[in-house]
């Protein structure tokens, strides 16, 4: 049987077939289908995906946004209109449910077809489409009949005409059958030892005989012995016999390992800017090695995070000679090098924030990035004079002492106006970054930053040369919108001031989890919890800018920036150490609508080390999640439940991603 054309994946697996595999009889080689009792079989499609596209644009409240791509579609010539029904004889109303939302017949009713050609084409896709989803119900000895304006669909395909009257008629009728379950399940492998026992690839004896599992454990038996270093593994025979005076279901599958493989040599095309040499090292491809999907995984991950490409396959290519090598070719599809991108924020404290930045990708043609940033903050708060600005200029190049290390530098000059002081800063950092790996990452370098400041202790100069060094351990599932895994942080810097000859250290850690109460994660616990301490002679003796200080949006959601911490006179100055606690409850209402709970605690110190003798802060609030597919959209409001001088009755906050 041949199936509709897929594309290949990205690590070279031969497409696969999207007619169902069970439904095959003596058509495709190795798979036979046998019957004891006559019944009725269609051809369908088992994975029933739905029809998606390929625009980058989503739409908020009537509003889209990142639209590109290709203009609405042309008016359909000669289009058909119809009244489609579905009505089962037996089964459940959730199967009538599902066996709807799987029929195209019925679910684009409103976007008529072109023709009759057009209609029949429909219905005999739908034909197969439902009796996949018998399948994957169990259902063996169903029939699917639909009539086409009263005519059955053999009938209207022989004759290739249908009435004039419009809308057609159409009318499907389907007897699910009785449930299967698996009777004598049996698996075996030509060239490699794997468990026999069905119930390890989830096929047991008396279990409901969906065809989702029977393809299921195919799919993981390949995946295991691709694992063990056989990319050309396959089902080389499968045996479905299907007995309707028991309604059960005889399985035998057998896989066939092929040549045991060895990573040979690796090409890459389509490549214009890019030096192929560095997509080679970047890919970290171990040849010589057996082979390996993570390998492969790894590499395509690795390639990915360069920001360059718009595409990347690996293609495995014919294993060959005595040690089984087998090449790799690495297609790429270069992404446009010049990048603008804008964002904007926006909290009842804070006032507006807007921020843009220019990109230049793929510079010298290994990677390297070039990053101009801008962002303005406060505004409708303050005049044009005392509103936060920065700009920034970054260079990042990957690779410089082996994939695994990049350079980072950069220039930033900014202002920031919160109540406790007024800031204008220059800082230039230059970092080593190591990639330790996937989860663990770490960087270390040397900063130059100087700072004029105005705050309760009246107008300061500082020059502070330091040495900063960070880690990040990060396994969440989603960096927008995690459901579970934990990201940690820790950031040390001892410094120095020239100007006032005062040594320094700075440290800050922070970790947070997530955890879903669910299978379908609906219901996500997150927490986070930070701390820090500077070792200095005396607060006065830190940067403004530098010292901790809590409150507003990232920290105690209530509170005004920037406006929790030991006061002189009444004003904020900061502090030598902070704690800070977050806890969230997110629920999922809909596919795109999520609401939260959430409470926010912590303070700023005097003393390097925390007085827990002081209460801390406290905020609650909620929020509203509107999912986009760039990541969730957040509406957050909050109450201050101790506010201090200059605090707000509640606050509101608005922006892209969960708050942590």
């Amino acid at each position: 049987m041949k199936g509709l054309p897929s594309c290949d994946t990205d690590l070279g697996v031969e497409p696969r077939s999207t007619a169902h595999p069970l439904l095959a009889t003596r058509r495709a080689a190795g798979t036979l289908l046998y019957v004891r009792k006559p019944f009725v079989l269609g051809l369908a499609c088992l994975l029933l995906a739905s029809t998606t596209t390929t625009s980058s644009a989503f739409e908020i409240f009537g509003w889209k946004f990142f639209e590109s791509g290709a203009e609405e579609a042309e008016a359909i010539p000669d289009p058909t209109p119809y009244e489609a029904s579905l009505t089962t004889t037996g089964g459940s109303e959730d199967l009538t449910k599902d066996l709807k939302s799987a029929s195209l017949l019925i679910q684009q009713q409103d976007k008529p077809p072109s023709g009759e050609a057009g209609l029949i084409a429909r219905a005999l896709s739908d034909r197969e489409r439902l009796i996949a989803k018998l399948y994957a119900d169990g259902r063996y000895g169903g029939t699917v009949e639909i009539v086409l304006a009263g005519l059955p669909l053999d009938t209207a395909l022989e004759r290739a005409d249908l009435p004039d009257t419009r809308p057609l008629k159409v009318a499907i009728i389907v007897n699910p059958g009785p449930v299967f379950s698996f009777s004598k399940v049996s698996v075996s492998t030509i060239g490699s030892d794997l468990s026999s026992d069905p119930s390890f690839w989830g096929l047991n004896s008396g279990e409901v005989a969906a065809s989702g599992k029977v393809l299921a454990a195919e799919r993981r038996i390949v995946s295991v012995l691709r694992g063990r270093g056989y990319p050309k593994a396959r089902i080389a025979e499968r045996r479905i016999t299907a007995d309707h005076a028991t309604n059960t279901l005889d399985v035998a599958l057998v896989a066939d390992t092929g040549p045991q493989a060895r990573f040979g040599q690796v090409t890459v095309s389509g490549t214009d800017v890019t030096d192929p040499d560095f997509v080679v090292q970047q890919a970290m491809l171990p040849v010589g090695g057996i082979y390996s999907p993570e390998d492969l995984a790894r590499a395509r991950k690795r390639l990915n995070e360069l920001g360059i490409f718009s595409s990347i396959r690996l293609v495995e290519g014919d294993i060959s000679g005595p040690d089984g090598s087998l090449p790799i070719q690495i297609e790429v599809s270069e992404r446009k090098r010049h990048v603008i991108g804008a964002g904007a924020s926006w909290s009842s404290t804070e006032g507006f924030g807007v921020e843009s930045y220019w990109r230049r990708r793929n510079l010298f043609g290994r990677g390297e990035l070039l990053s101009v940033e801008g962002s303005v903050g406060r505004i409708g708060n303050e005049s044009l004079t005392d509103l936060e600005y920065s700009a920034r200029v970054a260079f990042e190049k990957p690779g410089v002492f082996g994939p695994l290390t990049s350079f980072s530098t950069s220039l930033e000059a900014r202002q920031e106006n919160p109540d406790a002081y007024k800031s204008r800063t220059i800082t230039y950092d230059a970092y080593l970054n190591r990639e330790f790996s996937e989860q663990l990452k770490g960087r270390a370098g040397a900063e130059v930053f100087y700072a004029n400041e105005e705050d309760a202790f009246g107008d300061g100069d500082y020059l502070l040369v330091g040495l900063p060094a960070g880690l990040t351990f990060d396994n969440r599932d989603d960096k927008l919108n995690p459901s579970k895994g934990v990201f940690a942080a820790l950031f040390a810097e001892p410094a120095y001031d020239t100007l006032n000859s005062n040594a320094m250290g700075f440290v800050k850690g922070t970790v947070s989890s997530y955890y879903a109460l669910d299978e379908a994660k609906r219901f996500i616990l997150a927490g986070r919890v930070s701390a820090g301490s500077i070792l200095a002679p005396s607060v006065e003796a830190v940067p403004a800018s530098r010292r901790f200080i809590a409150g507003g949006g990232g920290s105690i959601r209530g509170y005004a920036y920037r406006n929790v911490g030991p006061r002189v006179n009444g004003e904020v100055t900061g502090g030598r150490s902070l704690v800070e606690l977050s806890g969230e409850i997110r629920v999922k209402v809909t596919d795109t609508i999520g609401v939260v709970g959430f409470v926010d605690a912590g303070n700023a110190y005097e003393d390097s080390l925390p007085d827990f003798s002081e209460s801390l802060k406290v905020g609650v609030g909620a929020g509203l999640r509107y999912f986009t597919p760039i990541g969730p959209l957040r509406i957050d409001a909050a109450v201050p439940l101790d506010p201090g001088q200059d605090d707000p009755d509640f606050a509101l906050y608005v922006g892209l991603s969960q708050a942590f």
